[in-house]
């Protein structure tokens, strides 16, 4: 059952790039990351918005099927109330950002 709430996910990673061959896969989950609706916010942490419930299960499962066998990666959702609590401490929010909270209205 599907509600209509608007969701975060945010997917933080560290994966192994010493050698060409780690490269390869470090750049080929990042491009998916961005293929799928992602916005990088800081080095090795992305966010996606999604409404309701079975987009979040839709892109997690996306995510798990393009996972890298090296590293850590973890993901997390939360939902547009708890992101929009958000504290930019230092510096401004990227312009991505700003736009991703823009997209929202047109829902």
């Amino acid at each position: 059952m599907s509600t209509s709430k608007f969701m975060w996910i945010f997917v933080f990673f560290d994966l192994p790039t010493k050698t060409k061959k780690e490269r390869k896969k470090y750049t080929e989950f990042r491009r998916f990351l961005l293929k799928d609706g992602f916005i990088m916010m800081q080095f090795s942490v992305y966010s996606r918005i999604c409404k309701g419930d079975d987009s979040v299960v839709t892109h997690k499962k996306r995510v798990k099927e393009h996972i890298p066998t090296k590293g850590h990666i973890r993901m997390l959702s939360i939902t547009d109330l708890q992101y929009s609590k958000m504290e930019t401490l230092v510096g401004v929010k990227k312009e991505e950002e700003k736009l991703e909270k823009k997209q929202l209205l047109l829902f």
